[in-house]
This record gives C-alpha cells, structure tokens and sequence, in this order.
C-alpha cells in the first residue's frame, strides 16, 4: 500500500507549485494541494477588501457609500470577467485532462481577446456615465460630489481587474493554483501598501483622499496582471501561449462564448440581485448603505477563503471529466463539500458571538455599526447551507455546465431574493434588517436546489 503523504508536505507542496497530475493522486491530496493556495489567494482578496474599507471609513459615512455603490454596479464587470475565467478553468482543465497541453495554450489566448474586447468596452462606457451610474444608484449629493472621480478611475482601471480573475481562472484549470495566488498576493499586497499612502499622504504629500483608494486599486491589480502574463508566456510550465497558439481560433471562441454565456448569465443575475438590493439599501441613507457594505466586506473576509476551498472541486472535476474519470470527479465534490460545511459552520459560530465588535473596528457612528452589526449576525445563519451550494456550483462550472447555476441564480434571487427583500425592508419596514433576512433565506434555499440538480448527474456529460 503507497505511504499517505503528511499534511505539512502536501501545505509545502501546494505553496511551492509542483505542477500535478489531479488525475491520478489521491483525491483528498488533490483538495489539498489545489485548495491551500487558492484560499490563501482568496485570503489575500478579502483581507485587501477589509483594509480597504477600513480606510476608506475613516472618510466618512459619503466615502464608504461611493465605494458601495461603485462596486454594487462593477459587479457586473467583474461577473463578465468571473464569467469569461469559468469558460478558461473548464477548458484548460479538460485539456489538461486529456493531455493535450499545446490546446490548453490556444484556449488561454483566445480568452484574452475576449477578456480584453470585452473590458475595454465596458470600461468606457462607465467613465463615461460614472455620475449617471451613480445617480441611478440613488447616491445622495455628497456622495456624487466626492465619488465621481473614483468611480471612473475605478472604470478606467477595470480591464486589469477583469484580466486578474480571467487569468486565475486559466491557472486555475491548469492546476497551477500557486501561480494564481502569488498574482493576488502582488497585487492586493501592493494594493494594501499604497491604500493609506495615496489616500492620506506621507510627510509634505497630503494624498488624494478617497480618489487615491482607486489610484491604489488599478495600479495594484495592473501589477498583478503584468507578473501573470509573464508567467503565461515564459514557457516554463505546462501551460504556455507561445508563438503557434497566437491566432484567432473561431471554433474555440464560439465555444469560449457558449460556456461563458451561461457563467456571465449566472453572475449578472447574482449581481443584478445584488445591485437592486444595494439601491433598497439606500432608501435609507447613506448610513444604511455604508453599514450594509460593511458587512458584506467583512463577510467575504470568510466566504473568499470558502471560495478558495470551493474552486478545487471546478478543477478535479474539469481535469478528470477529460480523464473519463466522472465517478472520481463526483467524488471529489463531495469530499470538498464537507471540509467546506466544517469551515463556514465554524466561522457562523465567530460572527454570531463577536459580530459586534468586528462592526466597531470598522464604523465610527453608531447608526453605522448597528446596522453592519445585524447584517453579520443574521446573514451567516445561512452558511452551513451556503458551504455546500458553492461547491456545487463551482463543481458544475468546473465540468462546463454553467448554464444550470445561471437557472438556478434566476429563479432563487430575482423571483424570490428580490421581492422578498423588498417586502421585508419597505412593506413590513424592516429596512436593512429585511434585506439581510432575504439574503440569508434565498441563499440557503439556493443550496438546497444546487445540490439536488448535481445528484441528478447531467453535468457529467457536458462538453468543454
């Protein structure tokens, strides 16, 4: 019988990046060397999104809600670029599955094109309308006085931000998770760096205020783009674009686009859901909307590294559907599942015990605080639920269904999430207390239905 390898020297393994063949290892070997560096990336994420708000918070109430409404509506560039990565991490994954390494590398270059046209146009257009965008959000005057500018720095920006979750999903489908979470630890890392300096200044330099949180933001994830490029075409792994694999692919973008339309379908609907229940969130004030982002920033401080362990499941179920391997991606998926539902189960239990003091390091007024105080207590009463749904998911996304989740995504939050919500705040006058209800139910409920559709088993015969 093979010697099980130690924990300490798969933790070692996975944070050094020996490339692996996720076909063939022990599964649960498998979790660990792909799930170790995608949640210390997804830590990276979060913990950049918590020292973010922090300092935009010592602004003030207005700065905090020009960064949530901002990021409300960039939700939808961000799911192009989370729906685009989708399409890479199932057909890097499938190729490398079978092998066929030269086919991974014309993939990953067609999916720039699309990532590139794709943000480009979007990114023009929201600095174009950034104060339009904003007004639509139901931003009071302040806020469009001091906003504006951030917004559409941040639009400006938004092709490294799209290029940064698109070029991790491609590591991602080639296993080289390590890769994925060294580009996030450079750029929130510097991101995390400049956020004071460019904000508050240093000696004679008096900052920029909350136009150098956006300064902070695009320089961080354009370096972070720069070290993934190069690492994508300095032909020392498995995955390389190289001179033969740099020509437009018709048929591996009409496929690009089919397995993206159903990932970017599942995340506008999502962020859709999102952006509708932030503009409920303003009816009232802008206290509500800072409180309401702030919890939801201090939320992904535990759902990014959940999302971490979650992503192992979309590669060990892309990489061994190629292999004919289906029962072992099944598999696979559920032992993720449960180390998921141990680690949110227990992150529930510190936010219901310590939920007002995490809201007191964050938000100075008590208006603030209460409500981003509620919002974590009441939204995690979810979770254990959630810690299955997302694996889930990223199980389907990972075999190139990704059309399943978006059904799922329509019929939970828009027909549900939303009205609920709705109902909850303003008919029965819960206010933000209605919207975190609805999140924690709609999500739960979300799970559930996930779960059902992936014991049917259709996924397994999709193609990517």
């Amino acid at each position: 019988m093979k010697k099980r390898t130690p924990f300490w020297q798969l933790l070692s393994e996975s944070i050094r990046g020996n490339e692996q063949d996720y076909t063939r290892i022990p599964i649960k070997s498998g979790i660990v060397l792909l799930a170790v560096p995608m949640i210390l990336e997804m830590i990276m994420e979060s913990l950049f999104a918590v020292v973010d708000i922090f300092f935009v918070g010592r602004l003030g109430e207005h700065a905090v809600a020009t960064v949530g409404l901002t990021e409300a509506v960039l939700t939808i560039i961000y799911s192009l670029g989370v729906g685009i990565s989708m399409a890479g991490t199932a057909m890097v994954a499938r190729r490398f599955g079978e092998k066929k390494f030269q086919r991974a590398g014309t993939v990953a270059f067609q999916l720039l094109l699309v990532g590139i046209l794709a943000s480009l146009l979007l990114g023009a257009g929201g600095f174009i309308y950034a104060g339009e965008i904003l007004s639509l959000m139901g931003a009071e005057d302040q806020v469009l006085e001091t906003g504006k500018t951030y917004t559409e720095i941040i639009f400006l920006g938004n092709t490294a931000i799209m290029l940064l979750f698109l070029i991790n999903g491609i590591f991602r489908g080639a296993g080289a998770a390590h890769l994925a979470m060294r580009a996030l630890w450079i750029s929130n890392g510097l991101n995390i760096v400049l956020d004071p300096l460019l904000i508050f200044g240093l000696g004679s330099f008096e900052g920029f205020g909350l136009v150098g949180a956006a300064w902070a933001t695009t320089l961080g994830r354009s370096v972070g783009v720069v070290y993934q490029l190069y690492h994508l075409f300095n032909g020392r792994h498995r995955l390389v674009i190289n001179r033969t694999n740099l020509r437009v692919r018709w048929e591996t973008l009409k496929k690009i686009i089919h397995i993206s339309a159903g990932g970017m379908g599942q995340f506008l609907v999502d962020s859709a859901a999102w952006i509708v229940l932030t503009r409920i969130a303003s009816e009232f004030g802008s206290a509500a909307v800072a409180g309401y982002t702030i919890a939801f920033r201090v939320l992904l401080f535990s759902l990014m590294p959940a999302w971490g362990l979650s992503a192992a499941a979309a590669t060990l179920v892309g990489q061994n559907l190629g292999a004919g391997k289906a029962f072992r991606a099944e598999i696979s998926t559920f032992l993720t599942a449960r180390y998921n539902f141990i680690f949110l189960a227990a992150v529930t239990l510190v936010y219901l015990l310590f939920a007002d003091n995490l809201a007191g390091f964050f938000a100075l007024e008590e208006e603030v605080r209460n409500v981003a105080a509620s919002g974590l207590k009441i939204t995690v009463l979810g979770y254990i639920f959630y810690a299955v749904g997302m694996v889930m998911v990223q199980a389907f996304n990972g075999a190139g269904d990704t059309k399943t989740p978006a059904y799922i995504n329509i019929g939970v939050f828009w027909l549900l999430e939303i009205p609920l919500a709705y109902a909850l705040a303003i008919t029965y006058g819960l206010e933000t207390k209605g919207i975190f209800i609805s999140i924690a139910i709609c999500h739960s409920l979300h799970a559930m239905i996930a779960l059902w559709f992936f014991r049917k088993g259709n996924w397994k015969f999709a193609k990517a």
